[in-house]
């Protein structure tokens, strides 16, 4: 099989959606000797900031001189992004060579009454790569809610949940009380659970669940806590106290899914790994996690962000006011149909100085023109342009050396984004595309 073809069978069970449940996956590790169990896990659920903290985790493992396996999703531009290994994705070649693994060992996950979904079939491929690979730790990003999520097979040295909000209703419950308890579905019995602030009312399911199933709980700001300390920040729990670093991602709301990691970082240590303090500080200054709040060309600056939902809106707005404070913000947003759009826009408009609407390359993607009618009462200067890299282009064009062009609203539309950039997409970029091009001389 070429990667090609691996790509598209893969691609064509997502388009048959989702079966939510732990059986078929239980039965297909079980059958190649449970991967999953190769290695410690640290395990992170959430709303918001499960990618970033995972990356953090990451970076302060690999601080360590462990192996790390890290599996996330979605990815931005290419499948492989999903499963690193040190940092490293895995190579086409690797893919291949564990999916005609699979298809021998366990031909009924391919196709039958026990056939896998995309993203079971997908987490089974990050097991199976992290296991080959002799990984000594792995960090493990669930993919929707996580009581019945694909990675809920594991038994972690630590359950991390960052902040919960409300999304996929269909699937976790209509409110942020359902939703808390298919998020805290990942905590264990007698696993330490560790927790960002919450609202109230997810805090208390959260607080049940891990009672009923006897998990040391640590929540943040009653357990541990991190706080800006004279330009840099510090953290501090019974155990741990951090003074003086810094966090390489950006943005306010990083704060929390720092101390969450750092949190994680202190069970694993107690759990054996040989991961310290100094570790950890040296991690939250390293981690880098492309499509949030990343700059990816100067003069003017391009930051691309994959805020989606209503609650990342609500930070991105909250650090562009705080990062770009007194300069022209001018947003590039492109929206999926199956997300609150409106709620989107009501956060995302007031800072903003000019909106240009976009549709991801995605058969999900709400038309540029549904979400330009959702715009324009919310803000006097609205305008379509498509593709995305031709709605980059337009902005790029018409902006000074100090603006700042944010695209978001999706990470297909981030992805497709960075992959202009680069020069990957069809044709390559214009030239004003290009990371570093400098755009014109300030208009009076």
């Amino acid at each position: 099989m070429t990667y090609e073809t691996l790509e598209a069978r893969l691609f064509s069970l997502a388009r048959h959606g989702m079966k939510l449940g732990l059986d078929r996956m239980e039965r297909a590790l079980a059958a190649l000797g449970d991967p999953h169990r190769a290695a410690p896990v640290l395990h992170v659920a959430g709303t918001n900031g499960k990618g970033s903290t995972c990356a953090f985790l990451d970076a302060a493992l690999r601080e360590a001189g462990l192996r790390t396996g890290l599996y996330t999703s979605p990815h931005l531009e290419r499948f492989a992004e999903r499963f690193r290994v040190d940092g490293v994705a895995a190579t086409e070649s690797q893919l291949v060579g564990i999916w005609d693994e699979l298809g021998r060992r366990v031909p009924g996950a391919l196709a039958g009454a026990d056939a896998l979904t995309f993203f079971e079939l997908t987490t089974l491929l990050g097991f199976l790569h992290f296991a080959r690979e002799r990984v000594q730790v792995q960090v493990l990003e669930v993919g929707l809610g996580g009581r019945l999520d694909a990675t809920n097979v594991v038994r972690p040295v630590a359950a991390c949940i960052t902040s919960i909000g409300l999304e996929h209703r269909e699937f976790l419950g209509d409110t942020l009380a359902a939703i808390a308890g298919e998020k805290a579905g990942i905590v264990k019995p007698g696993v330490p659970a560790i927790v960002a602030a919450q609202e109230p009312e997810a805090a208390e399911v959260v607080r049940r669940i891990a009672r009923e199933r006897a998990a040391p709980l640590a929540m943040e700001g009653a357990d541990f806590s991190i706080r800006t300390e004279k330009g840099s920040f510090r953290y501090d729990s019974e155990r741990w106290h951090l003074g003086g670093f810094s966090i390489g991602l950006r943005g306010p709301h990083q704060l929390s899914n720092a101390a969450v990691a750092v949190r994680a970082l202190e069970e694993a240590a107690a759990a054996g790994l040989p991961v310290t303090a100094e570790h950890a500080r040296r991690g939250l200054r390293d981690a880098t996690w492309p499509g949030r709040l990343e700059t990816v060309r100067t003069r003017p600056e391009a930051v691309l962000d994959g805020a989606h939902n209503p609650p990342a809106a609500r930070a991105l707005a909250r650090s562009v006011r705080e990062l770009f404070a007194g300069r022209r913000v001018r947003l590039v947003l492109g929206i999926l149909g199956d997300k609150d759009a409106a709620a989107i826009l009501r956060e995302l408009a007031p800072v903003a100085a000019e909106i240009v609407v976009t549709a991801p390359a995605s058969p999900r993607a709400l038309p540029a023109a549904d979400l330009a009618a959702l715009a324009r009462p919310l803000h006097p200067c609205v305008e379509v342009a498509e593709p995305a890299p031709r709605a980059l282009e337009l902005v790029l064009r018409r902006s000074d050396a100090h603006d700042v062009v944010l695209v978001c609203g999706s990470l297909y539309l981030v992805g497709e984004v960075r992959a202009a950039l680069r020069g990957e997409a069809a044709g390559g970029p214009a030239e004003i595309l290009r990371p570093g091009t400098d755009v014109g001389a300030p208009r009076p």
